[in-house]
């Protein structure tokens, strides 16, 4: 059948119009939040101009039961009730106030011997005279007296009642009002916030659900414009700030928006003479609490920030602290996390200086208002009488009440507007159709699976890199039970397209078919269901060993996982371990070694029994051996399945029964290993380029084991056929030569590199397992005596003082007002109008005082403790960090979790600033000499991590170099080869035994002079968070370095032209631990980074291995240049990067057995003459 035909029919037939990844105007809610490049200028600006808020305040409710709205209205009521509460108890006290006054008023006017009660009325003694001593006369002044009283009693009283007011009942009843009021609000209080929290919390499990539900059926495009922490974000802070916005944040404001109605209503109606004067001066309060809000939220908010980056700085920092030990940059780091710090201690201090400013201003405004308020308050009162003094009361304080709560009520709209914001982008995920739901009933199942895939003229190019083709008109057939290779250079779209075969992407043109049938018609579970894939990086889940298994095929039983296990050569470590299949591989797989993971991943696989088998690179973190074991062991399970497998060692795929090469997303060149070879195609090129470096030496050590010596003109590769053969016998060899587990070692248990956070323990079975004296210690942790803490805040002390002085006038300022509003209310029941006036006055002139000296030291109390304190915060931070990056390795990765901690416990602080390092950085101390040689020796070295004591990793290391030579290290995983390095550059230090360089003793010689002599490229490249030139600059941080440096080093590591193709070339920024970049990008940028330093001893740890083989060709050149005149330590897999070595030290259980050059090994017939011609493992 025409493929064009088949293709046009198809997509007609199932309706399907492929534009899934193009947005426009009127794209459904949720369209991906890519990211913009220049060609996407137009697409961000049209996204730019939509509101951020795109919900309503009611739609936040949508997903509400009839029982949850009955809840939230219920919930409301009681919040009306309660916000009522407050002005209610405004009323009772005024009418108390009243009862205290006119009860004190009639005392008053009772202490005049002249007056009496009479019928409930106060009245003049009728039949009163001055009692005067009858044995002395009556002279002029007494006489004056009598009178003046006698006129006095002619005036008549005003109408005052008296007698019929009981003091103590009233009294009594008002504090069973204050009861009532009291126990209402406690009730009311508490339905109103649960049933609004219950309500809300019922409504967030739903949208956590839904949401989770729907990203969980997303297509993987969506995923790749949308960032992973970008999801967990959504998840936890989004939806909470969802939750914020409809939970008891709602009921608060309707009980304070209730309050704010009654008390203005309470003061209009009570008096609204002074309700209007209150109201004049009350918006300034409200203001003032509403931007004072703004301003901390806002400088909160940035100070977070400045924080969270330098919180960013410190985790990148020890997460990579042996990157950063081996280039000296720990005071660079701390330089580094310092400046982070400033801008977070210079928002700390604007922040206090915002508070105490707004606190002060508001103290202010309400003493002024209340000098007003009583001031004109007390002319209504005494002069004009239209109020009483609880009236006074009851409407200034109930204007106040309204104006206070009116801002408390602004926070809770910042709170809605939050919610509303982040239910914009969840409810619109919620609301997005997937373009490949992997939940979807939708579409057919075959009765029976052939097995037959078929790629039919597919254009494909990633969501997230709409410029980028990847595949380009592919065609190609992949049979039924036949194993289908495809391979070709990085880039050329063979993974994508083992992807589109799971249909985790839809093709943009073409279509990819099943059996004859188009993918995208069938039922997307039952397709993948019958898929099993084993990937390049594997991924595995933070749980036990056999749950991991388990997940190929929920509901296995243990035999099939046991099974399934052994298949993967994967048995024999998982029951080495002390939980065996029991173990937790925790977050990522991170207790376990690349190759533990990759072998779990193959046992996932397996146990799925599927019926199409995916292989991309499924061998290329093994040793030689279990890469054997596997290989055998995938061979079998290949049988009868249509497979597909990638792979970068040819060896892996070159008995596939058909092989394809991919270039520029075409399938170009299709066949058997050999036809493809005579065609001198991609896989012809490929082949000679990796075989290239090892074919002279397999061709002498195949002569030498025959007994031959070689002959030049056999060597001759002009001729074809011995060409060919050449290039089959290296390949054959290749698969041989990869020597990452060279020597197995079956009596001991090795689980992977021994390193920290290599081997299958967490951190917290790790500290679990340490002494009990470590215990003890632990448990012991005395409090920091005060005074030491003082003493880091000790240059502050003005600040202290000053900061002092303003909160205790301040802490006065309650007692005073007390004392003054005691004063006004005593006031009013003074009977002289001329010093009841003259009181009055003085008393607000008092109050306008206080606010004054209120707003100054509200100011500098604010002002001074934030200086004080956000200096000594940085002080301190910055010193912890500087300790924490002088311990030694194992201790300065294991703070990282405490490192919350170290900031809030002092004890805990001072431990870690008092403990002393065996090996500092910091110290000056050590020996340093001029003529550096580069001159090593190991003598009988011994060594075990901290971590695990109980395995000896080195056992005698004996091995010298000489300056200027080259040391190739080669062995089994765990045999000792990058813990010699480790002991070189002084991360740990020998148990027994002695590292000498240049004959001084490394425990003797400055660790930071050491350092700065040795350049280190590792097998895993770490790279931070700046751009390529900081990173390349990273080489050294002991002087300032030019950017012809850079870019010379960069040319070097064949680094440079990739560099220039970037948009913003050097100044790029890598990403976190340099994820932006491909491995072999991050790799040959750690290799110009240790050229830059020009060191005398130079280590490389796998240094080419994640590098294509072209790249590796051109940086292994560079490398053997940059080797010249300098000591090398090489460890590596492949013969061909090794042959030319001084020195080949072959290890085994921590020690050197056999030693020399290649030739020398090669004739001794022994350990390394057997990895060369065979390949075979040692016992």
């Amino acid at each position: 059948m025409p493929t064009g035909s088949v293709r046009l029919h198809s997509i007609k037939k199932l309706g399907q119009e492929n534009h899934s990844y193009e947005v426009s105007d009127e794209g459904p809610a949720g369209s991906y939040m890519s990211m913009t490049n220049s060609k996407d200028k137009e697409k961000a600006q049209g996204k730019q101009e939509q509101p951020a808020i795109r919900v309503g305040f009611f739609q936040l409710f949508r997903f509400s039961t009839c029982k949850d709205v009955a809840m939230m209205i219920v919930g409301s009521c009681c919040a009306v009730l309660h916000g009522s509460a407050q002005p209610l108890m405004l009323l009772v006290f005024g009418l108390l106030t009243d009862t205290f006054i006119e009860y004190d008023i009639e005392l008053n006017e009772l202490r005049d011997d002249r007056k009496e009660c009479v019928n409930n009325t106060i009245r003049w003694k009728r039949n009163y005279t001055v009692v005067q001593d009858p044995t002395r006369p009556l002279n002029q002044s007494d006489l004056g007296l009598i009178i003046n009283s006698t006129l006095e009693m002619l005036v008549p009283l005003r109408n005052m009642s008296c007698g019929i007011l009981d003091i103590e009942h009233e009294m009594t009843m008002f504090a069973f009002y204050y009861v009532g009021i009291g126990v209402s609000v406690f009730l009311l209080g508490y339905f109103q916030i649960s049933l609004w929290v219950t309500a809300a919390a019922k409504q967030i499990q739903l949208i956590r659900k839904m949401y989770f539900s729907k990203v969980m059926r997303m297509e993987i495009g969506w995923f790749d414009c949308t960032s992973v922490g970008e999801l967990n974000t959504r998840m936890s802070d989004d939806i909470n700030k969802i939750n914020d916005a409809i939970a008891d944040q709602v009921a608060i404001f309707v009980q304070r928006f209730t309050t704010f109605v009654c008390g203005f209503s309470i003061g209009f109606v009570k008096g609204w003479k002074l309700t209007l004067v209150i109201i004049a001066t009350s918006p300034l309060i409200g203001v003032g609490a509403g931007l004072m809000a703004l301003f901390v939220a806002k400088l909160t908010g940035m100070e977070l920030q400045a924080y969270a980056k330098a919180g960013a700085v410190a985790d990148e920092v020890l997460s990579s602290i042996r990157t950063v030990a081996a280039f000296g940059g720990e005071k660079k780091e701390v330089d580094r996390y310092d400046r982070n710090l400033v801008s977070a201690q210079q928002w700390g201090i604007r922040k206090g200086m915002i508070m105490g400013f707004f606190t002060g201003y508001t103290w202010l405004i309400i003493f002024l208002c209340y000098a007003l308020a009583f001031w004109y308050g007390s002319t209504l009162v005494i002069d004009t009488e239209e109020y009483t003094p609880g009236t006074l009361l009851q409407v200034f304080f109930g204007v106040l009440v309204a104006a206070m709560n009116l801002g408390q009520a602004s926070p809770c709209l910042e709170s809605f507007a939050a919610g509303r914001g982040a239910a914009t982008i969840i409810f619109e995920t919620i609301d997005r159709e997937p373009e490949i739901d992997c939940l979807s009933e939708a579409g057919y199942k075959l009765d029976r699976v052939k097995g037959d895939i078929e790629f039919h003229n597919v254009t494909f190019h990633y969501p997230s890199r709409p410029e980028v083709k990847i595949l380009d008109q592919l065609s190609v057939a992949v049979k039924s039970g036949e194993t289908t290779a495809f391979v070709g250079p990085s880039g050329a779209g063979k993974s994508t397209a083992i992807q589109l075969i799971q249909r985790f992407y839809d093709p943009k043109e073409g279509m990819v078919t099943l059996d004859g049938h188009d993918i995208k018609g069938l039922n997307i579970q039952w397709l993948r269901s019958l898929i099993g894939i084993v990937e390049q990086e594997p991924v595995l889940f933070a749980t036990t060993i056999a749950e991991n298994i388990r997940y190929g095929r929920p509901g296995v039983s243990m035999a099939d996982i046991i099974t399934a296990a052994k298949e993967a050569n994967a048995y024999n470590f998982i029951m080495d371990l002390p939980q065996k299949f029991d173990t937790l591989v925790g977050e990522g797989g991170g207790q376990m070694s690349g190759g533990q993971k990759q072998r779990i991943a193959i046992a996932r696989a397996l146990v799925r029994n599927p019926r199409i088998l995916l292989l991309d690179m499924a061998t290329s973190a093994l040793d030689n051996e279990s890469e054997a074991i596997v290989q055998e062991a995938l061979d079998k399970v290949r049988m009868g399945r249509t497979t597909i497998s990638i792979a970068h060692r040819l060896s892996t795929i070159k008995n596939a029964d058909v092989i394809v090469g991919f270039e520029h997303g075409r399938a170009v060149e299709r066949g058997k290993h050999n036809e493809l070879l005579e065609r001198k195609g991609v896989y012809f090129t490929l082949v000679t380029l990796q075989s290239q470096g090892d074919k002279a030496l397999n061709e002498k050590a195949r002569q030498m084991a025959e007994g031959l010596e070689p002959e030049p003109e056999k060597l001759n590769l002009s001729r074809a056929g011995s060409y060919r053969a050449s290039l089959r016998a290296s390949i054959r060899q290749r698969s041989r030569s990869q020597l990452s587990n060279l020597i197995p070692d079956s009596s001991v248990p090795i689980t992977g590199d021994l390193g920290p956070g290599a081997y299958s323990m967490s951190q917290e079975d790790k500290y679990k397992k340490s002494t009990p004296e470590e215990e003890e210690e632990e448990e012991l942790v005395e409090p920091a005596p005060v005074a030491r803490i003082l003493k880091y805040n000790a240059p502050e002390w003005p600040y202290m003082v000053f900061g002092s002085l303003g909160a205790a006038v301040n802490g006065g300022v309650n007692p005073v007002y007390s004392l003054l509003f005691s004063q006004i209310l005593a006031t009013f029941s003074v009977t002289d109008p001329d010093a009841q006036r003259r009181e009055i006055n003085g008393i607000c002139v008092f109050f306008v005082m206080v606010g004054v000296v209120s707003f100054f030291t509200q100011m500098l109390q604010g002002y001074a403790f934030a200086k004080s304190g956000e200096l000594l915060t940085r002080r301190l931070r910055r010193i912890g960090f500087q300790a924490m990056l002088g311990q030694e390795i194992g201790r300065a990765s294991s703070y990282t979790p405490d490192y919350a901690k170290a900031k809030i416990s002092a004890a805990r602080f001072f431990q870690l600033l008092d403990r002393v390092p065996p090996i500092s950085v910091y110290s000056n101390r050590g020996e340093k000499w001029d003529n550096f040689q580069g001159n090593l020796d190991f003598i009988e070295c011994k060594f075990t991590y901290p971590t695990r004591p109980d395995i000896q990793v080195l056992n005698g290391l004996n091995v010298s170099v000489k300056p200027g030579q080259t040391l190739a290290f080669v062995g089994s995983s765990g045999c000792g080869k990058s813990t010699s390095v480790q002991l070189l550059e002084r991360f740990y230090d020998p148990d027994n035994g002695k590292v000498l360089i240049d004959g001084h003793e490394s425990t003797r010689v400055n660790v930071p002079f050491l350092r700065s002599k040795i350049g280190i490229v590792s097998q895993e490249p770490v790279l931070f968070d700046c751009s390529i030139a900081e990173n390349i600059k990273y080489g050294d941080n002991l002087r300032e370095i030019g950017m012809n440096e850079v870019i010379s080093a960069a040319n070097k590591a064949q680094l440079h032209d990739f560099v220039m193709s970037l948009p913003e070339k050097y100044d790029t920024n890598v990403g976190s631990q340099g994820s932006q970049l491909s491995r072999g990008q991050k790799q040959r940028i750690a290799i110009a980074r240790a050229i830059i330093r020009d060191p005398k001893i130079l280590l490389l740890d796998e240094a080419t291995s994640a590098l294509d083989t072209e790249s590796e060709k051109t940086v292994q050149e560079a490398l053997d240049k940059a080797r010249e005149g300098r000591t090398c330590i090489v460890i590596a897999h492949r013969l061909s990067t090794i042959q030319n070595s001084d020195i080949i030290a072959v290890m085994s259980r921590g020690f050197v057995i056999e030693k020399g050059t290649h030739d020398h090994l090669m004739a001794l017939n022994g350990a390394y003459y057997k990895l060369v011609t065979t390949g075979a493992p040692i016992s």
